[in-house]
């Protein structure tokens, strides 16, 4: 599964391909389902195979790759023309899920972008050919989990793992194999770095502020016996009830850097750094990391520089894994446009980020964000210097660090969300960045939300449940299949009731200062 280190397509003599037609992704395992109940349920009210096209794309390749090496989006361009043609010139409802949402922001710039780079559709295809983008689970502005993943391959199921059988972990087979083998796989696909935060500070917080600030994850009700103290002590509980995660620092390395006051953190630049020597023998090279070319110096700069917000991460990446990252900022970047009218941002690298593109002039188009809100989903990590052997990765989330006050478990800073994607991410541009006629959304589409309050499944023979807000398994949740289902067969948003929210979104986007 992995891809050539150098180009980010397929390594010599070994071809992977995805697999095409609605059987590509509607179960993940026999029993796992993705896209199979919405299948079936749009196959009930008429659609069939020329009525309904799956678009299966190598979600290892980044989005520009997908058409250089197998003309993906081309495919897609003549698949929506030929079934807008044959169909009386009906629109087409567009579904992306997770990845695919980037992909398809991705694809609507490139369609009507000039050959050679883009398909050449011309200014208006998207508003001749899209009556409405249905986006399900959408990491619009990345997934802090996608930092954990490239920093020390490991997002909070492994660190979880780690906590219940630290043998298991620990032991040099497991772990060499394993996650040496993960970070390797994951870091050879272009796609990763797709999720990488966007928006740096201004998005994500800074090391005093975040637009999360005050969140609570006990769930409502809760803090009732705050108050009754509060009686007693006044100002004192009136602190420890505010007190809440610094979330605009990404990275710490420990507990006390996450929770100082940003004055008693002294840190050390990393980015001049010498790296010294190799912190590696030569029989590690099979295990491809780059942080064998770090030395010990490089690790400990890191470390010294003490924590990482949203802006900072992207220089800390490039300092730990500078092949990957100069692979990655070709096909991808993470900022914000000053001036979108400026010619640089015609380049496809671009056309991901919904902070560097406008939307297409399609004013009669419709956006929705749907999403799963209630499940605690991971925003900041507290990170350790693991001991340095040699072929292990330098650092690891230091999963012995706890405090529910602040939503912080086994290492791991929890928010809102559907597990992946943090409210914020998922929210963010339909609530505010896109919403009314904005520079990002120029001919005002009209953008909706849908959030779904994740319950448990009821007993066994649910499976994974009809009311999940989970990431994934949302693509069973019988409400948010009921609004696909009917902005299929032609309701608008407003027919839907506009949006529906249980979160905090608005509050938090209130917060973010961005020229709109």
């Amino acid at each position: 599964m992995s891809l050539d280190n150098e180009t980010g397509l397929d390594p010599c003599g070994i071809r992977v391909r995805p697999v095409s037609g609605l059987v590509a992704a509607d179960y993940f395992a026999p029993g796992y389902f993705v896209w199979a109940i919405l299948i079936a349920s749009l196959a009930h009210i008429g659609y069939e195979e020329k009525t309904m096209y799956m678009a299966a794309y190598d979600w290892r390749l980044s989005f520009q790759n997908t058409e250089v090496r197998d003309q993906t989006l081309s495919q897609i361009k003549s698949n929506i023309e030929l079934m807008v043609a044959t169909n009386g010139g009906k629109k087409a409802v567009v579904i992306p899920h997770s990845m695919g949402v980037l992909y398809f922001l991705h694809f609507m710039k490139w369609v009507e972008a000039p050959a050679p780079m883009g398909g050449g559709g011309g200014a208006d295809w998207c508003s001749k050919h899209i009556k409405a983008v249905v986006n399900i689970g959408g990491p619009f502005l990345g997934v802090p989990k996608a930092i954990a993943g490239l920093f020390s391959a490991e997002a909070k199921d492994i660190a979880v793992a780690r906590a219940i059988a630290p043998g298991f972990l620990d032991n040099d087979i497991f772990q060499l194999q394993t996650l040496q083998h993960v970070m390797r796989m994951s870091r050879s696909w272009d796609s990763t770095m797709s999720m990488i935060p966007r928006g740096g500070d201004t998005i994500w917080g800074g090391l005093d502020w975040s637009p999360e600030e005050g969140y609570s994850c006990s769930k409502k009700g809760e803090r009732k016996n705050d108050t009754q103290i509060a009686d007693q002590t006044g100002a004192a509980s009136a602190v420890s009830q505010t007190r809440s995660a610094n979330y605009g620092r990404i990275i710490s390395f420990g507990k006390d850097v996450a929770e100082a006051p940003s004055s008693d953190v002294g840190r050390i630049d990393f980015r001049g750094a010498v790296k010294g020597h190799s912190a590696a023998n030569t029989t590690c090279q099979d295990v491809w990391t780059e942080y064998h070319d770090m030395g010990f110096g490089g690790i400990r700069a890191v470390a010294e520089y003490k924590t990482y917000t949203a802006e900072s991460i992207i220089d800390l990446l490039h300092f730990v894994a500078p092949k990957m990252m100069a692979r990655g900022t070709a096909h991808f970047s993470f900022g914000i446009a000053d001036n979108l009218d400026d010619p640089k941002y015609k380049h496809y690298k671009y056309w991901s980020n919904p902070l560097e593109t406008t939307l297409p002039n399609a004013p009669e188009m419709e956006i929705f964000s749907l999403y799963g809100v209630g499940l605690p989903t991971e925003r900041a990590y507290i990170y350790k210097l693991s001991p340095s052997a040699e072929c292990y990765i330098p650092f690891q989330i230091d999963t012995s660090a706890d405090d529910e006050d602040t939503c912080l478990k086994d290492g791991v800073y929890s928010v809102d969300g559907d597990e992946t994607v943090p409210v914020l991410s998922a929210g963010f541009m339909c609530a505010k960045g896109w919403r009314g006629k904005t520079r990002f959304n120029p001919s005002g589409i009209q953008t909706y939300i849908r959030e779904y309050s994740h319950s448990p499944p009821a007993n066994l023979l649910e499976g994974r449940g009809t009311l999940s807000g989970a990431h994934v398994d949302i693509m069973g949740n019988f409400a948010l299949i009921e609004d696909v289902i009917r902005v299929a067969a032609g309701a608008s948003g407003e027919e839907l009731g506009g949006d529906q929210v249980y979160s905090n979104i608005f509050n938090w986007s209130e917060k973010i200062n961005l020229q709109l």
